[in-house]
């Protein structure tokens, strides 16, 4: 299996067919080899019957995970990624936020040696669509992204973008011993990668914000995701990532 796509889905019936049905029009356009996994967390819409009457009907590529009884986007990735049978392991926004298409700019950069790709509207050249982000999430994305390349992952300028891919080794590496079950889980994802020596790659990619979604974190929850790093620098330091 060349590539997996994992996408995190907590009561995403508004967007998840689209989602889905563009995934695998464009990987079967391209005869790319693949396997689409959708997991969902104490979901408690119809994500889960969209996704299985797709699977029936017009995308035999896709297949549920449902998870009624755990929450949190983390346990969810975590789940889809080490479930996963691909090569090469991508994780995705249930809203489309990045469309499947920006593969194209970060799959060659596996050639030159790297393992884990991930997509950034922080790097030189990203395109954020206008409208798509309030003032106050830029400037708390901006504030929380200093907060972190001082405290944990130096040079990484957007930690939080939910498309990354990733290789099955350091995968297995990585989510085997990863602990965030919410919205940390990004960060600690690459802490963890840069702990086991798997080189990073950090790539501008294009991203429309979808309101009414539950990809994205709350204000709240911005609170909780800093003090996810502290976690993650302390359990790094006491070693309790074997």
């Amino acid at each position: 299996m060349h590539l997996s796509v994992i996408i995190p889905a907590k009561n995403e019936e508004k967007f998840i067919g689209p989602t889905v049905a563009s995934v695998f029009e464009y990987l079967t356009a391209r005869n790319i080899e693949h396997e689409i996994l959708v997991v969902t967390n104490k979901s408690t819409d119809k994500t889960g019957e969209i996704v299985n009457e797709l699977q029936a009907s017009t995308v035999p590529t896709v297949r549920l995970l449902d998870y009624p009884k755990n929450g949190g986007k983390g346990f969810a990735v975590r789940e889809g990624m080490l479930r996963a049978k691909g090569d090469y392991r991508l994780f995705m926004d249930a809203d489309n936020s990045t469309k499947i298409d920006q593969l194209e700019l970060m799959m060659p950069y596996f050639e030159k040696g790297y393992d884990v790709v991930i997509g950034s509207i922080r790097a030189p050249g990203h395109e954020v669509v206008r409208g798509s982000e309030s003032w106050l999430r830029i400037f708390l994305g901006r504030l929380a992204g200093w907060y972190t390349r001082i405290i944990l992952l130096p040079g990484i300028l957007d930690t939080q973008r939910g498309f990354k891919i990733v290789t099955a080794k350091a995968t297995q590496d990585i989510f085997s011993r990863s602990k965030i079950t919410q919205w940390g889980f990004d960060m600690e994802m690459l802490a963890l990668a840069r702990k086991f020596g798997y080189k990073i790659k950090e790539v501008p990619v294009k991203w429309h914000n979808s309101p009414n979604t539950e990809s994205h974190p709350r204000l709240s929850a911005y609170v909780e995701t800093l003090l996810d790093t502290l976690r993650i620098k302390r359990d790094l330091l006491l070693g309790r990532y074997k």
